[in-house]
């Protein structure tokens, strides 16, 4: 299958398009059917490097070329899982802390790179790729700073290279028929959200779950008091509020708990005297934040990961014609809902507002919904055409992590930066944009 060079793909869209103008319908029909194979190298193989690896294998076209990762066993373990897949076997790369850099100079023909490493790699590793031309699709955060973040935005506005967070609870089913409901006005006026990462994982991300002993993202929780986490929280809403397209984050105030349930759950498990339990842990347990918007929406996020409870985002919507909430599943809307001020289910509104990207049963981890990302992330490469999700939403939702401590250690509210210099005035909604549902 032949592929198309990624150092070409950008200064020949524009050419393409005023080319194609001139064309018969029948050879435009023939240029943009012709399929073309997608190069993809993955920097960090562990758990969730290998299931993007596993999703990406799903869609036609694509090859892994490279896999990059700090342990032998993981890099092999990839490169079996794309030969038992019946395709070519990527180059392994594995030395040491760096080795990234060699791949990212060698592979030149990648059309884009995954990043799924530790947390502080997330940014360097982007901006190397960006300068080298080569599409960065990093997982969350994609950024642990606001110097960072703006890295990122100069970099990709002066090379022109794309950037994309791989944040996947945006393309959930649920938030995108949400999001179709909303672009039809059917919640009226957007007026408040709430959203939260409630997930305890005390015994199996921070903690291994048979020793008590630290993994790695635990030493974030020694070292920072701050919302750790947003952007599973914070990504669908951000279309869902109109940020970046037409309004803008002015402004958060966050407060954090004490820090009990660590220590508890050390003391449960371990035991009085286990390490674990005598530390004096920097991160509270409930971080809370306010955020305003220029339009005068608001915004209120809880960071909920280190007490004893189930699984919940809890994302509610309300707007001036009703309201959603997704911890009930379910829904009011003034004239429409059945009963006077009486919450009717959720489910019948999905179905029937349910999003194109959902249009066929989808496969893959996290229900479906890794691979509905990563489809269209590949679909938009193949096809030249904006990434699913932009960097300046992928920055803001990654810039509440810091934030959030900078307010917690004020105890003030503290300005949230415009990183779209202005452009969110007049910049359109471009999100999962469907013509089906919406018009």
């Amino acid at each position: 299958m032949k592929t198309f060079s990624r150092r070409n793909f950008f200064r020949n869209s524009a050419i393409t398009a005023l080319g194609m103008a001139s064309l018969p319908a029948s050879v435009k029909a023939m240029a943009t059917d012709y399929k073309r194979t997608v190069k993809i190298g993955i920097i960090g193989t562990g758990n969730r490097g290998t299931s993007l690896l596993r999703n990406l294998l799903l869609i036609n076209d694509v090859e892994i070329a490279a896999v990059c990762d700090l342990f032998q066993v993981r890099v092999e373990d990839a490169a079996n899982i794309c030969a038992k897949a019946g395709k070519k076997k990527p180059a392994i790369y594995c030395k040491d802390e760096n080795t990234w850099t060699e791949m990212l100079d060698k592979e030149k023909q990648l059309d884009a790179v995954i990043i799924a490493t530790y947390w502080e790699y997330h940014a360097p590793i982007g901006l190397y790729a960006m300068n080298k031309g080569i599409v960065a699709a990093i997982e969350v955060p994609a950024a642990l700073t606001i110097d960072e973040a703006w890295s990122l935005i100069d970099t990709s506005e002066k090379t022109k290279v794309p950037f994309m967070m791989l944040e996947n609870w945006s393309f959930r089913q649920d938030n995108l028929a949400l999001l179709n409901m909303k672009r039809l006005g059917m919640l009226g006026e957007i007026v408040h959200c709430h959203c939260a990462h409630s997930h305890d994982c005390i015994d199996h991300w921070f903690f291994d779950s048979k020793t008590g002993v630290q993994r790695w993202p635990a030493k974030y929780l020694l070292e920072y008091n701050r919302d750790q986490y947003p952007t599973h929280s914070v990504g669908p809403v951000l279309s869902w509020m109109d940020i970046n397209c037409g309004d803008v984050f002015t402004e958060i105030y966050s407060t954090a708990s004490a820090s009990k349930g660590i220590n508890a759950y050390m003391k449960r498990k371990f035991g009085e005297d286990h390490p674990n339990a005598k530390i004096q842990w920097r991160q509270g347990d409930i971080v809370t934040s306010t955020l305003k918007t220029k339009m005068g929406k608001t915004l209120v996020i809880n960071y909920d990961m280190q007490l004893p409870r189930p699984y919940a985002n809890r994302w509610m919507l309300q707007g001036t014609m009703g309201i959603y909430d997704e911890e009930k599943k379910s829904i009011y809307l003034v004239d429409k809902s059945p009963e006077y001020h009486e919450w009717e289910p959720w489910q019948p509104y999905e179905e029937k507002y349910n999003h194109k990207f959902w249009a066929q049963k989808s496969s893959g981890s996290h229900g479906g919904v890794d691979y509905v990302m990563l489809k269209q992330f590949v679909d938009a490469l193949r096809e030249k055409k904006p990434l699913p999700l932009d960097i300046y939403d992928s920055v803001v939702m990654s810039a509440i992590v810091e934030l959030s401590g900078i307010s917690i250690a004020k105890n003030a509210p503290v300005p949230f930066p415009d990183f779209t210099r202005g452009k969110w005035a007049f910049k359109k909604p471009y999100f999962a944009l469907d013509e089906a549902i919406v018009g």
